[in-house]
Formats: structure tokens, C-alpha cells, sequence
């Protein structure tokens, strides 16, 4: 059995990120990007692919928790003859953007104890065995370990060939610490220089602590929105401005399925509504720098827009399959890339503009290219106005018209119109309210089946779709209509379980042209609640809310899914869509509006 996801740890320096497990494993880091190769890769294999476990002997884990505001993980052990504090994080760089760290430290606590490690380092997610050699650096011992263009360095009393592993014990008594260093680097350029880790520990923590001290989160569930906060922020690239959906790819929406996707790129819709989040909570330079990165991905044909681009602005993310490993749970295949980035998907301008709408009315400066290009994409919705598509859960079936999408391309002609009218900005508005107006009357003659009562999820069908929570989000419909609530009577019945977790869709209907089933997912559970509390629904609101956040992990992370059968997380992890769609929904349960008001045409 694969490690539980709610067992994992996360460790962000804002480039990538890393996963620890309780028993000491780091199980997941690619370097020295989010998107690039994993150098440890035992979350979607075993130990042959790749881990570093550093743990006493006979231990058992006490306590596990960052430190207040930060991603500097202690975890507490004790042993039969003693106790010990491993302290692990991964420092933040500032402008540095070509090298990586990840650093552990042992102190022992109390009496004495046996630190054993086993360090296996493998590139090429696993496949690439390195050649690994010892080297100096400053006068210190360090193994190098390289192949091809990469390189990592490990620092610190260094383990010893085993194997196809390396392995050491340490004896430590009561006061004794000690540290490792893993850095990476280019294979070809000189080796790396470390001289100050009180002074790195420090500055991560002073980064973290200034970030996260100026977090706006109020109500019952403040923490969890702080947490939350945080961790769109470290799936956030310092560098770019690009926010990746999650840090891992392939953790499977069914255990032992074919449903695993690669999410460590940015998706417009996934950044763009993270972007609404960070603003309601008064972080206007991230807002900033995201939108940076998107006049930089979208350049200068937009008729060339992709839901989805790499890291920094990448256009091709091809999708292929890595047949050496056996995946989370036995889920195949592992992908890299995703076949999705060349689908068309109809709501994701609606996604854009509203969040650079949001944007404006905080008061952030907008200026010439920003608006030409939001004038760019209302053309470029224009140009595809009649064009069935995928839609927002990216199915793989036949094309559509999908309710969600119509209403979303509703939002982006409306947040125009709005620009012009409310902010004095030109632009072709008799255009655009003419598309605003028939799509409206659309939705509400195609989109909407009288004989169910319900907003359905493609014209013509009966059945509903959860996005459909989002059209009071974007203010197509009040969040107390009759037919909004008629509607979310309809999702009850054919998506929401018993336990109180709601599925994106049937997939028994066949439309997502894939095989297997999938868990609720975390996000469209969270839009229910809001809407609960919305509507004046409090006691459900509540009763939802809580179901959800008392399955996170002991730290406070979601992953995509939620399997009620198995009593685990599922789905790709910790990931951004879940953690903002708690934001909104603790946002409303605390008094808050996090969606637009309601606008007749």
C-alpha cells in the first residue's frame, strides 16, 4: 500500500516543492522546478526510484508542525533511550533562480539516540541511476551526484555505498545536532558555495513570517484560511509568477485507475481564480505578478491560447507515459505533460477577466497592455463564440456545449462592458453587450431544462454538473433565484453522498469519454457550502464545511479528492483548487460575499 497522502509534509521554496512523509521519507522533489524531472520519485514507485529517509531508530513521531506562518517543518521523536527534533525546510533564495535546497537537521533532545539514513538518489523520475562520487567543497566533504545536465550535492556526515544505496547510522546524545544540505545544480557549472544555514533558516523564516503576517482571515475558520493562503503561496514560482495546480502528477482520482494527470503547470482558470482569492485577502503583489506572467504566456497571439502553459510561459506540454513506473496504488499510467493544454475549453477567458475585473476594482493599477489584451481575449471569445468544447473538468468524450462555459463567456463580455462603463476604459461595447444579451437569453432557453427544474450540464441534457455552483459566483444569477436554488436541489440529488462530499458529475453518463469512476472532489464541496451559506443554509453550511476540513492532513493540506469508500485523500496533493475553494467558502461562513453581485443585462 502506497504511503496515505495525509502523511505527507510539504517543502516549498517557491521553485519547487517536496513531500515528507511521517516516517522520515522524502518520497516526491523534482529540481529544480515543479515541472522538472524528480530526483525522488518512491510516491509514484518504490524505494528504487528514489528516497531520502532520515529518521532514529525505533522512533515514533510525537508531534509534527511548521513553524507559525512558514513551511519549516519539526517533527518530534521519541525513542526507547531518547528524544530528538528533525527540522526540515527548503530555503527561500530571492532573486537566485539556479540553484535549490533542501535541508535537514538533527538535534537530540534528550538522553541519546540513533539517526539512520538511507539516501537513493535517482534522476529522470527514477529511471537514471547517477554516477556519485565524493567531492570538496569549502574544505567540506560532499557526495556529487550527476547525470547528464544535473547535478545535486549532498553536505553533512555523509552516508556510505550500499548497494544501489547510500547508508549510514549516527549516534547523537543530548545536545548534539546535526545537518544536511541537499543542493542542486547544473552538472556543468561550478560547485556550489553554502557557508551560513543559521542565516538561511533565518531568512526563510523571516520571509515567511513577513508574508504571512499580513494575511487577512477572520471567523471561525480563520486558520484554515491562513494555511490555505500559504499554500497557494508556495505553489506560486517566485521567479514567473506562474502558480502550478499542484506539485505532483499522476496521484490517481480512483485508486488503481487510468484517471491520473499531470498538474504541475498553470492552468488560466486554476491561476486565475487563485488570483480572486489572494486579492480578497489584501495580496495585491502576487496579483501583480500573476498577471505579469500572463501578458508574458499570451504574448502576442492570442488566437494561439491555451488553457494551460508551463511554468515559465510554456506553449507545448506534450503527454506521454512513463512505463517504468508502477504508480500511486498501482494507478497507470504515470503521466508527464497533459494531452488537456490542446483541448478548447470555453469558460477560461470568463476565468481571466474576471479575475483581472477583480483586479481593477481593488484598486491595481491597469495599464495599456493589460486592457489590449483583455480587449484580445473578448475577440478572440468572439471569434469562438459557437465552438463546442471540452468544458472545465477537460473531457476527454465527445465535444459540447456546456452550460458552465456559455455563462462563463456571459462574465467575460460583462466584465468589458463594465471596464468601459465603470472605469472609463474604450472598447467596442454595442459589441460586446450584443454577445453579453444572446448569451444570456442562451443559457437561460438551452441551458436550463424545465422538465427537471434545473440548469443542466450541457444543452439538451438532464444531466447537472457541479461548476453549475459557480453562476452566482460570477453573478449570472443570484445566489437565492428560484431557479439557482431549484438547481441546487437537483445537484443534491444526483451528486451529493452521504457523508456530505459532492462529485463534479455522473460519470456514469459516459461524457468524460474515460474509463473507472473518480471521488468527490474537495472544490465543488466547498462551492456547495457557500452557497448553503448564502442562502441563509448556516446549520448545512457548517455541517459541510466541517466534513471537509477534518479530513485535510494533520497539517492542514487538501488534495483534489476525497475518497469516502477508502477514508483517504485522493487526486493530486496539496492542491491549489481545493485550498481556495475553502478560502471562499470560510469567507461566506464568516459574513463575506467572495462572488460578484448580480447584474441584469
Amino acid at each position: 500500500m502506497s504511503t496515505h497522502l495525509e502523511q505527507y509534509a510539504l517543502l516549498s521554496d517557491m521553485r519547487t516543492a517536496a513531500l515528507v512523509s511521517e516516517d522520515g521519507s522524502i518520497d516526491w522533489l523534482c529540481l529544480p522546478r515543479f515541472d522538472s524531472g524528480a530526483v525522488f520519485t518512491k510516491l509514484l514507485g518504490d524505494e528504487s526510484h528514489g528516497r531520502w529517509k532520515l529518521a532514529p531508530k525505533d522512533g515514533t513521531v510525537v508531534s509534527r508542525t511548521y513553524r507559525d506562518g512558514s513551511f519549516v517543518l519539526d517533527t518530534e521523536w521519541e525513542t526507547p533511550t531518547g528524544t530528538a527534533t528533525i527540522t526540515e525546510y527548503m530555503p527561500t533564495r530571492g532573486d537566485i533562480t539556479d540553484e535549490s535546497d533542501l535541508i535537514r537537521e538533527v538535534t537530540c533532545t534528550s538522553g541519546e539516540v540513533e539517526i539512520e539514513m538511507d539516501f537513493r538518489i535517482r534522476f529522470n523520475y527514477g529511471e537514471s541511476v547517477p554516477w556519485v562520487e565524493q567531492v570538496t567543497i569549502e574544505g567540506r566533504r560532499a557526495l556529487q551526484a550527476t547525470a547528464g545536465p544535473n547535478a545535486v550535492y549532498l553536505t553533512g556526515p555523509l552516508p556510505t555505498p550500499d548497494d544501489e544505496a547510500h547508508r549510514a547510522s549516527f549516534p547523537l546524545k543530548e545536545g548534539d545536532t546535526l545537518r544536511w544540505d541537499l543542493i542542486w545544480a547544473l552538472s556543468y557549472t561550478d560547485k556550489p558555495e553554502r557557508d551560513n544555514f543559521d542565516k538561511l533558516l533565518e531568512d526563510t523564516l523571516e520571509y515567511w513570517d513577513e508574508w504571512s503576517s499580513t494575511i487577512e482571515a477572520k471567523g471561525p475558520y480563520a486558520d484554515y484560511i491562513t494555511r490555505s493562503l500559504l499554500v497557494l503561496r508556495a505553489l506560486t514560482d517566485h521567479a514567473t509568477g506562474g502558480i502550478v495546480a499542484a506539485p505532483t502528477t499522476s496521484l490517481p482520482e480512483e485508486f488503481g485507475g487510468e484517471r491520473n494527470w499531470d498538474y504541475r503547470y498553470t492552468w488560466l482558470r486554476d491561476s486565475a481564480l487563485t488570483i480572486e482569492a489572494l486579492i480578497a485577502h489584501g495580496f495585491k503583489n502576487g496579483a501583480m505578478a500573476w498577471r505579469g506572467w500572463l501578458l508574458r504566456a499570451l504574448a502576442g497571439d492570442i488566437h494561439s491560447l491555451r488553457i494551460m502553459y508551463g511554468l515559465g510561459g510554456e506553449l507545448h506540454l506534450p503527454e506521454h507515459e512513463l512505463e517504468h513506473l508502477p504508480g500511486y496504488e498501482n494507478s497507470r499510467p504515470v503521466r508527464i505533460g497533459n494531452g488537456a493544454a490542446e483541448q478548447f475549453q470555453g469558460d477560461v477567458v470568463g476565468e481571466v477577466m474576471v479575475a483581472l475585473a477583480k483586479m481593477r476594482e481593488a484598486g491595481i493599477d491597469e495599464d495599456e497592455r493589460s486592457w489590449n489584451l483583455q480587449k484580445e481575449l473578448l475577440e478572440y471569445a468572439a471569434v469562438n463564440l459557437d465552438r463546442p468544447e471540452h468544458g472545465i473538468w477537460e473531457m476527454r468524450g465527445e465535444l459540447e456545449e456546456f452550460t458552465h462555459s456559455r455563462a462563463m463567456m456571459w462574465a467575460a463580455f460583462d466584465c468589458g462592458i463594465r471596464a468601459v462603463e465603470e472605469h472609463g476604459f474604450e472598447g467596442n461595447v454595442e459589441k460586446w453587450r450584443k454577445h453579453r444579451d444572446a448569451l444570456r437569453k442562451e443559457v437561460e432557453e438551452r441551458g436550463w431544462n424545465e422538465e427537471i427544474q434545473s440548469y443542466t450540464q450541457t444543452y439538451g441534457s438532464t444531466e447537472v454538473d457541479a461548476s453549475l455552483l459557480q453562476l452566482p459566483q460570477i453573478g449570472f444569477i443570484e445566489y437565492d433565484d428560484p431557479r439557482m436554488l431549484s438547481t441546487v436541489e437537483r445537484i443534491e440529488k444526483d451528486l451529493l453522498d452521504e457523508h456530505g462530499f459532492l462529485h463534479r458529475y455522473r460519470t456514469q453518463s459516459g461524457k468524460d469519454g474515460l474509463d473507472g469512476d473518480e471521488y468527490p472532489f474537495i472544490i465543488c464541496t466547498f462551492w456547495l457550502a457557500e452557497q448553503y451559506a448564502l442562502t441563509g443554509r448556516d446549520d448545512d453550511a457548517k455541517r459541510i464545511m466541517d466534513g471537509v476540513v477534518a479530513v485535510a492532513s494533520p497539517l492542514g493540506l487538501l488534495s483534489e479528492e476525497y475518497s469516502t469508500e477508502h477514508g483517504r485523500l485522493a487526486g493530486n496533493y496539496p492542491q491549489a483548487f481545493s485550498h481556495l475553494g475553502l478560502i471562499r467558502a470560510a469567507d461566506a461562513l464568516a459574513g463575506a460575499r467572495p462572488g460578484r453581485e448580480y447584474r441584469e443585462d
